[in-house]
């Protein structure tokens, strides 16, 4: 069982090694020209506008700070699009030999999904030669009570030695506490580790590619894969699939465009080198009590920097064939795994300052901090516009902020279009992005007052745990109450302020009192 201390604690590791660097120097030169030739006429001219009055004074840094980091995501479509419209198709290298363990975790989720996906890997590691250098684990952290449907569930893959199982009794640290127990006993055997969740899935081609890969870059420590989402079974599920089919590519590209040898971990379809594994085996405890204090919640991105830390390389390899993970299809279960991002996001905040990290790890544990204060942040703007208490930019800002907003979904679109095979794909495509435009249109408001929530309870205080919302509902509201109850009173906002207000609260007033109607839709059955 590892243990945690306090980030103060790390010792500060030797220079880390540059030379593979240099080719990534131009890409993120060219990300940041670009953030700031999006942003930069926005957030000054918009900034300029607004600072005529203290609050307004208030207002235009933060008015600013969220231009720049809406032009920095559009700065990494471009940059994905364009590597990604001039790239071929990624070679992949077969396996020289070394031995891999695959880690299927699980913390009391429905059993079969995880038995159904490891036998399908079983048999796909059978058919492409790789079975007797790969063992399959399932690791779990669930309840005592669910050990006998887990046992009986793996049953048949267990009698024919497909996979190995072993449930924790004393589950602290849950996930990297159990993989690093996993690894004190078995991490001898293996050179490295793929590391999936219970609703991952990962096919033997994929997995043989990336095994390839690390064998011929002895200083790459961690890989990780590009995902799709697996098909979805409400209109909610089919939205965020199309979400990720239409924008997934592009973002993914760009981060690793401009990432290099310090990319990113997002928990899970990635592969582990054991020796880099060292590195990570004893997180950071943060000093106090959560939420924004004890353990980290979102140890991926930490786990990712404390590797590129020690020297060696994180990799993010945007090819998404045969890498998979689910998608929560309906709202409440999409809101309580943000709520616990957003927790676990923002604790990353304390981390920002840690000695010898690699300043693109320090710009994603930033970027995490800020993809959650931009929620409240709009919000507040908002308000402030609204009921003038901050003068309102001009409409050359706003539509500058649209603007920006709208780069990554243009980005996506022009490389489907240049990818789609005669004018009746393309039709499919436009079609497809103006469906996704419309719907996540609809959803942003109530993205947005649930951001602006998470965020508020986590800085008051109140700590969501492990795979738990924040408690169940004493009330039991229907779904989209709490969305709806938001949106009048921003109604009663805007009666107030007069009809000045209208144009600023409208957008937002109307998608939420809509929620349960639109709540309803979501999550019927695709």
């Amino acid at each position: 069982m590892p243990r945690t201390f306090a980030p103060s604690q790390l010792p500060v590791p030797p220079t880390l090694p540059r030379q593979r660097a240099k080719p990534y120097r131009t890409a993120r030169g060219a990300v940041a020209s670009l953030t700031v030739a999006l942003a930069a006429p926005v957030a000054a001219g918009g900034a300029l506008s607004i600072a005529e009055t203290p609050a307004g004074a208030l207002a235009a840094p933060l008015f600013a700070l969220n231009a720049l980091w809406v032009g920095f995501g559009g700065a990494t479509a471009l940059a994905g699009a364009a590597a990604a419209w001039h790239g071929g198709r990624p070679s992949r290298p077969a396996p020289l030999g070394s031995r891999t363990a695959v880690l299927y975790l699980i913390c009391n989720e429905p059993p079969e999904g995880v038995a159904a996906a490891a036998g399908r890997l079983w048999r796909d590691l059978q058919r492409t030669g790789l079975a007797h250098r790969t063992d399959i684990h399932v690791l779990s952290d669930s309840r005592a009570a669910a050990e006998p449907a887990e046992r009986a569930a793996l049953a048949p893959l267990l009698a024919q030695g497909a996979l190995r199982y072993r449930r924790r009794s004393d589950n602290r640290w849950r996930k990297p506490g159990n993989i690093a127990e996993w690894a004190a006993r078995h991490g001898k055997d293996y050179d490295q580790m793929a590391v999936l969740d219970a609703d991952s899935r990962m096919s033997a081609a994929r997995l043989a590619g990336m095994i390839g890969r690390m064998e011929r870059c002895p200083r790459t420590g961690l890989i990780q894969s590009g995902m799709r989402l697996l098909p979805p079974r409400s209109r909610f599920g089919r939205s965020l699939r199309l979400s990720s089919r239409l924008g997934g590519p592009v973002a993914t590209a760009g981060l690793a465009a401009w990432t290099g040898p310090a990319g990113n971990y997002w928990g899970h379809n990635a592969l582990i080198r054991m020796a880099a594994y060292r590195a990570v085996r004893r997180l950071p405890r943060l000093p106090g009590r959560a939420p924004l204090g004890g353990e980290i919640l979102s140890h991926d991105f930490v786990e990712a920097a404390l590797i590129r830390r020690a020297g060696w390389a994180v990799e993010v390899d945007p090819e998404s064939r045969g890498s998979f993970e689910d998608a929560p299809q309906t709202l409440a279960a999409f809101h309580k795994r943000d709520r616990r991002w957003a927790q676990g996001n923002l604790q990353h905040a304390r981390l920002l300052a840690l000695p010898g990290l690699d300043p693109a790890s320090r710009l994603h544990l930033a970027s995490g901090v800020m993809s959650y204060l931009a929620a409240p942040i709009w919000l507040a703007l908002v308000l402030l516009f609204a009921t003038g208490l901050a003068p309102a930019p001009g409409l050359w800002a706003l539509a500058g902020v649209l603007g920006l907003l709208a780069v990554p979904k243009l980005a996506a679109l022009a490389l489907h279009l240049r990818r789609a095979k005669g004018a009746r794909a393309r039709r499919i495509a436009l079609r497809a992005a103006g469906a996704e435009a419309a719907v996540s249109t609809l959803i942003a408001p109530l993205l947005l007052v649930r951001q602006t929530g998470a965020v508020l309870a986590v800085l008051a205080g109140r700590d969501c745990g492990w795979k738990r919302a924040e408690g169940p509902s004493r009330l039991h509201l229907p779904q989209g109450a709490g969305e709806a109850g938001a949106g009048f009173a921003l109604a009663g906002v805007a009666f107030a302020a007069g009809p000045a207000a209208l144009p600023w609260l409208a957008p937002l007033a109307l998608p939420l009192v809509m929620a349960p109607a639109l709540a309803r839709w979501l999550e019927a059955r695709a």
